[in-house]
């Protein structure tokens, strides 16, 4: 468990809970879901000292709950956000068992897309947050104040005025974080769909791997799915805001709090239309697969028309040639036999330089 107690533009570390909360700030309780079972004692006693009310048991299970969707609710005392994260190459690893083996696999970016859920509980000068083992976000948190605390006196007033002024700026400030991972992953996603689509629409390409692509399908369905839960919650959240604002909090500080919560709403919904131009995109290129799929097919369709069609006036004077008659023109001829091989040979010759001057014997692939 880690304690920070925010005051006036300065912070501190903890070894133990105080007894009561700063009266110009607040404080910080991380802990890890691993250990919340033998932290619950003093985390209870902790909510009720120094936030007002212990937390309830409903909301003890959601805090230990790893795959509790984004959700909000509250109390008379307390707000209680869980937010899914997006899990770090590490927790991929552990969970589905491989390393490079899906880096390299066509989408395979896609099939490593998993989620954590953190749980924020905020009072009015107490915020305790439950998080996987090895938070990315709540370890960078901690490495940056951790700095900021051992280099207190070379920093500047107007360095540490950068510090949240509340328990729900802090909250905020971390659910910005995480859902700026979601837009950095953007980027690896949109690349790795690139290059799908250009080995699906390249000429020589072989069978299209569907399997992968149902797999990026169901992620991307997933990342929509949780974004619209993320939303939900956090416009709840801001409703709740504008509706009840905390009596202690000036004009400037309400209003900077619901700008930053509509900065984080807004990240929200870009990641959201990015994935859902993304499963667009991923549409759009199986469409075309299909529609060059059917343009090759019918190059080859006309390719075997107009060979069917030089050959045709062949197989007539074979046949011809071939009738059971007692007289035929050229029959008892020495030259009959050249002769007529000369004018098949003609007649090809001339039908397959004007299905060439049409184009139909001319390839449009690509």
């Amino acid at each position: 468990m880690q304690i920070v107690e925010f005051g006036a533009g300065t912070l501190r570390f903890l070894d133990q809970l105080p007894q009561q909360a700063p009266t110009k700030g607040f404080l910080w309780i991380y802990l890890e879901r691993e250990k919340l079972d033998a932290e619950l004692p003093a985390l209870q006693r902790a909510a009720q000292s120094l936030g007002g009310s212990p937390l309830l048991d409903l909301h003890l299970k959601d805090l230990g709950n790893r795959s509790h969707p984004s959700r909000y609710d509250y109390t008379s005392i307390y707000d209680l956000v869980i937010f899914r994260r997006l899990a770090s190459d590490a927790e991929v690893n552990v969970e589905v068992g491989e390393v490079e083996a899906a880096k390299n696999k066509a989408l395979g970016a896609f099939g490593r897309i998993r989620t954590r859920a953190v749980g924020f509980v905020v009072f009015d000068r107490l915020l305790i947050t439950v998080h996987p083992e090895g938070c990315f976000a709540a370890r960078s948190f901690i490495e940056r104040y951790l700095q900021d605390a051992v280099q207190a006196e070379a920093l500047s007033a107007a360095a540490r005025s950068r510090l949240p002024t509340s328990s729900a700026d802090l909250m905020l400030r971390m659910l910005n974080l995480v859902v700026d991972s979601y837009l950095d992953l953007r980027k690896e996603l949109s690349a790795e769909l690139d290059r799908w689509q250009q080995a699906l629409l390249a000429p020589s390409t072989g069978e299209a791997d569907w399997a992968a692509l149902m797999t990026a399908r169901n992620a991307l369905h997933m990342l929509q799915d949780l974004c619209e839960e993320q939303n939900d919650a956090m416009q709840e959240w801001l409703d709740g805001q504008r509706e009840q604002p905390p009596p202690w909090m000036t004009q400037a500080e309400r209003d900077s709090l619901l700008a930053r919560a509509r900065d984080v709403v807004e990240h929200i919904q870009r990641v959201l239309h990015h994935v859902n131009r993304m499963e667009q995109s991923a549409e759009t290129a199986v469409q075309i697969h299909f529609s060059a799929v059917g343009n090759r097919t019918n190059d080859i369709m006309r390719t075997l028309t107009a060979l069917t069609a030089i050959f045709l006036p062949l197989n007539l004077i074979a046949g011809i040639f071939g009738m059971n008659f007692e007289l035929l023109p050229l029959t008892h001829q020495a030259t009959g036999f050249w002769w007529t091989l000369g004018a098949m040979g003609a007649i090809a010759l001339a039908l397959g330089v004007v299905f060439w001057r049409k184009r139909y014997l001319a390839r449009t692939g690509r």
